[in-house]
């Protein structure tokens, strides 16, 4: 049909096409009577946790070409917000995020890649807003328990000195700082944070509280002036493009700000196309946030792929732009934060949705889903069912927009019948007459018509074929000035596992990866009681691991290397595979869990705390074994299940202990 989907006042289009098509219904866009909400933007969320966690190991230059297909404007997403985790040395879905602070007299502003992320971002789009929020808190916030709000001057001037430490160590200015979600607010803590802020010279920080559910924060809100005062935004997570009558008594800007964490396949994109647009039009709310910005974590994690684009494999280089892309595009590149939305959007007469939005400079932009149900489903929340048929609509230009002549179009077709989607096509200007147009509309469609023709489809030439996880892989640590402070592909799933420079060693264990927890985090997450960090590919079997291993507990210490753990993120505390522990108390153990509970072999090792020890665990088939220092310890330990999984390194606790020359042989 090439471009025959669009027309003015006559359809030229075959019999039987047009026959599938209902009478015109019309719809008025019209500024007259004033216009709505002011829109803020469309973003997407690194964190909550480690979900951006393999994109730093990306060589050059494909890192550039993913930063440049999520961030840079009139490209691809050209996204308007970047959020992300104020790390909290706690597991808070797919891995751990470290902490600005550790301890309480700790204080480190460039650990982890959120830093880097934000700078990234910021260098392509400088209007970018950037929001932090804690899922997560060290144990010291706490004071011994799994709450950070009994002591809410601690909690809050340890998030503004995470504030401050953007503004002084990287140039950074936050805009929004989140109050902590999963659980309920705390009244006191947010006025409290907003006292902080200003005392800090942080005036222009707002807030956005309860960053989870509408209730109860709306009515306290309603009923406390001091804390409305303090709070800017109320922000929602999975809203289901639904809100609250109280919500909208506030006056308060209404977000959502954590939403669609759906799998990105062509439903996924169907989800976020739907929720963009119904987010406004049912429930007012300005500003929409993905979870998560980038599938860049092992996909066997918790909610694999559920990112706008995916890059899992830094080793390959590989990368894939997903239909969310496309989709955020059809927004994000022809309107910004600022910009309007119109009084008059709504339903359409046979299913799907449209927005309008204004620069009130004369500039006009629409934006149209035709989703069905089955193809936009969310992961969260349930979605009633609807219809949606193919149809005409008549749109009408009155007000300020009457004068219009043409407009730019832009289209993307999931086509689930044929399997052959397009995304983001650029299709002939159409012809305004008479301020009026009409379009005939088929089952899942998106379609953008504009005043604005700076949009553009980026491309780069296609990234390398996917690769499997090496078959052998070493890492020695060996890195004087590293650019970030974990070990590349090391997934952290409990503890916090960093390189380590020992200035009193001056053998070969000079460079090493540590294990810096001591104490158990303030996190929702059932994290494990053990640190591990996880590594390699999911469908590794046979293999065999060596590590160095150095304890820095007397007596109490113990650490281990594993082979097919078989679960992390959330699930990480009931993961199964083969764990080979030593101990500071001079035994072994061999466990088919993490927890230690099954026990395959144990005796007596001769290992101690403070002397390099190295482990090297083999599994072939049902049969592991293990040496100590080039000797047999074990062998022939029956391992029935798991049957795959990653390969691993850890702690018997949250306990200080050291790694090196880790390597991997594998078979598959």
């Amino acid at each position: 049909m090439g471009h025959g989907v669009l027309a003015v006042t006559v359809l030229f289009l075959s019999l039987s096409f047009s026959l599938s098509f209902s009478s015109p219904q019309t719809y008025v866009l019209d500024d007259n009577e004033g216009v709505g909400r002011v829109f803020d933007g469309i973003g997407g969320l690194s964190g909550g946790g480690a979900t951006s966690r393999l994109l730093v190991n990306y060589a050059e230059p494909y890192r550039s070409q993913i930063l440049d297909y999520l961030f840079k404007p009139n490209f691809g997403a050209s996204l308007h917000i970047l959020k992300v985790e104020i790390g909290g040395d706690a597991q808070t879905t797919d891995g751990t995020e470290p902490s600005h602070m550790h301890y309480e007299n700790d204080g480190n502003y460039f650990r982890g890649y959120e830093w880097w992320l934000m700078k990234e971002a910021k260098k392509r789009n400088p209007n970018i807003t950037l929001i932090g929020l804690p899922w997560a808190f060290p144990g010291w916030v706490g004071h011994g328990k799994n709450w950070p709000y009994d002591y809410p001057d601690i909690t809050a001037t340890y998030v503004v000195n995470w504030i401050l430490g953007a503004k002084q160590y990287h140039d950074l200015d936050i805009d929004y700082v989140g109050i902590w979600n999963e659980r309920n607010y705390d009244s006191k803590y947010i006025k409290l944070l907003r006292y902080t802020l200003d005392k800090s010279g942080l005036e222009s920080v707002r807030i956005i509280a309860s960053d989870n559910l509408w209730e109860p924060i709306v009515l306290s809100l309603l009923l406390d002036s001091e804390l409305s005062g303090a709070v800017d935004v109320i922000g929602a997570h999975y809203p289901g493009t639904n809100t609250v009558k109280d919500a909208l008594k506030t006056q308060k800007k209404l977000w959502s700000s954590e939403d669609y964490s759906t799998f990105n396949d062509e439903v996924g994109g169907g989800c976020w196309a739907r929720i963009l647009n119904q987010n406004y039009v049912n429930g007012l709310m300005t500003a929409t946030i993905s979870w998560n910005l980038i599938a860049s974590y092992y996909e066997e994690l918790p909610f694999g792929r559920d990112g706008l684009m995916t890059a899992e494999e830094p080793w390959s280089g590989n990368y894939v732009v997903e239909s969310p892309i496309w989709i955020t595009a059809h927004t994000t590149q022809f309107t910004q934060p600022g910009w309007t939305y119109l009084q008059t959007v709504g339903h359409l007469a046979q299913g799907g949705s449209y927005v309008a939005l204004t620069d009130k400079k004369g500039n006009l932009t629409v934006v149209i889903e035709t989703m069905t149900h089955n193809h936009s489903v969310c992961v969260r929340p349930p979605l009633p069912p609807f219809n949606v048929t193919s149809q005409s609509a008549t749109f009408q230009l009155e007000g300020s927009f009457a004068s219009i002549k043409e407009l730019q179009v832009w289209r993307s077709q999931f086509n689930f019948k044929t399997k052959k989607p397009s995304f983001f096509e650029k299709l002939t200007p159409l012809k305004v007459l008479n301020g009026s147009f009409t379009l005939n509309l088929a089952e899942d469609e998106v379609y953008t018509l504009t005043t604005m023709s700076t949009g553009q489809k980026g491309s780069y030439p296609d990234p390398p074929p996917s690769t499997r996880f090496p078959k052998v892989y070493k890492d020695n640590f060996n890195v004087r000035d590293p650019p970030f402070s974990e070990a590349p592909h090391f997934a952290d799933q409990t503890g916090v596992f960093e390189y380590y420079i020992n200035m009193t060693d001056p053998g070969p264990h000079v460079f090493t990866l540590r294990q810096v927890l001591t104490e158990r985090p303030i996190t929702w997450a059932a994290d494990a009681d053990q640190t591990i960090s996880v590594i390699g590919d999911y469908q590794w079997q046979n293999l065999t691991l060596t590590c160095d291993v150095f304890m820095e507990s007397i007596k109490t210490g113990g650490v281990f290397i594993a082979a097919r753990v078989d679960k992390g993120g959330q699930s990480i505390r009931s993961a199964k595979g083969v764990f080979y522990w030593v101990f500071a108390d001079g035994t072994y153990k061999v466990t088919n869990d993490l927890a230690g509970q099954t026990v395959l072999a144990e005796g007596q090792s001769g290992t101690r705390a403070y002397g390099w020890h190295t482990l090297s665990l083999t599994v072939h088939g049902q049969y592991a074994s293990g040496m100590l220092n080039g000797y047999p310890l074990w062998k022939n330990a029956v391992v029935l299940t798991p049957k795959n999984g990653w390969a691993a390194i850890g702690t018997h606790s949250f306990e200080l202990a050291q790694f090196d020359n880790f390597a991997v042989a594998a078979e598959y």
